[in-house]
């Protein structure tokens, strides 16, 4: 009799098989994150959200591995970040990883307060759409850094109005927007539009008008052209794609499971890069021929971190940098992490 595995492993969900392609060069990459805290953006305890990336082999990926082991009680399984950072030698060894990923790394920094800011804007003051947090709505920025940089003086009314935000825009499909909700948003607003009357934000906070609010959060019930209003793990997944592409090359992601890298929000990912990314076009085509535009995003493979060394290397750097970002040691981050992060900004 075949005996029956106590613990079996289901093989991993989502993803985006990769697409046929006539010409160009398709770039392997392995990615992992750190700091997901699910809707709960305004976790004191993780503040920052990494999205790390590398374009190792196997071989490579297995032999940065074995290199650090010997410095830990650990079996054989995966290692990670925790186990690297909290040993009597993490700055030493810290150091060493990231020197041998010179060159073959990327790390995709989100400030989850900053991100909620722009947010609101995308959703409420312009169209929302899968480009939302990325460089390709950068002309959408100004308004969310006058909003930021005036909210945060703002005390209390300030935490109140991201709060309500959350509380709103929370991805539960709703038919129709809970009154007490969008109320509970708009008192907040005014309260914030008083305390911090006569600053940059006035106008952003007028143009929030109830009209516009309640028609976006009504679509989020039934439009999947929506992006989930509290998911950063797609703008960080789109801006590493567009670094890795260049606009010269495809790029097949090999992701850690992830549930909000589904299918359908892959596919409208892999759409609006191919629309507006910028890609040479005329150079690359995809299997639809020389007409269609070309996505720099060629499709992903969810895997089981556990059975792929480069995506353990790529949660080990994520996880370094989520907990070194904007602290003493961020100067070994530089070489890694991406022009366009969304970091909160100065005062």
């Amino acid at each position: 009799m075949v005996g029956v595995a106590s613990n079996p492993r289901l093989p991993p969900q989502g993803g985006l098989p990769p697409i046929a392609v006539m010409g160009g060069v398709i770039l392997e990459i392995a990615c992992d994150e750190s700091g997901f805290s699910g809707s709960n953006l305004l976790d004191r305890a993780t503040p920052v959200f990494t999205h790390a990336s590398v374009d190792l082999g196997i071989e490579e990926a297995t032999q940065l591995i074995e290199a650090l082991r010997p410095e830990f009680r650990w079996p054989l399984g995966e290692f990670k970040s925790g186990h690297l950072l909290r040993g009597n030698r993490a700055a030493e060894l810290s150091a060493s990883f990231l020197s041998a990923l010179h060159g073959r790394a990327h790390v995709h920094v989100i400030d989850k307060e900053y991100f909620l800011v722009t947010r609101i804007v995308d959703l409420f003051l312009a169209e929302p759409s899968y480009a939302a947090g990325t460089r390709l709505t950068e002309h959408h920025r100004p308004a969310a850094l006058a909003l930021y940089r005036a909210g945060r003086s703002g005390g209390r009314d300030w935490g109140d109005f991201l709060t309500a935000f959350v509380e709103l825009a929370r991805t539960k499909r709703r038919l129709r927007p809970e009154r007490s909700l969008m109320d509970a948003f708009f008192r907040a607003r005014d309260s914030l539009a008083r305390s911090r009357r006569g600053s940059e934000a006035d106008g952003v906070l007028e143009e929030l008008s109830r009209t516009r609010v309640r028609k976006v959060v009504s679509r989020l019930a039934h439009d999947p052209s929506i992006p989930p209003p509290l998911e950063p793990m797609l703008p960080a997944l789109a801006e590493t794609v567009l670094f890795w592409s260049g606009g010269r090359r495809r790029v097949l992601v090999i992701h850690d499971e992830q549930s909000a890298l589904t299918p359908s929000r892959l596919m409208r990912l892999q759409h609006v890069l191919a629309n507006g990314s910028g890609s040479r076009a005329a150079d690359l085509h995809d299997a639809a021929g020389p007409a269609a535009p070309f996505s720099p995003l060629a499709g992903l493979v969810t895997v089981d971190s556990r059975d792929d060394p480069r995506v353990q290397v790529a949660d080990l750097l994520a996880g370094i940098a989520r907990r070194t970002v904007n602290t003493a040691d961020d100067h070994l981050l530089a070489p890694f992490v991406s022009a366009t992060s969304l970091r909160a900004p100065g005062p």
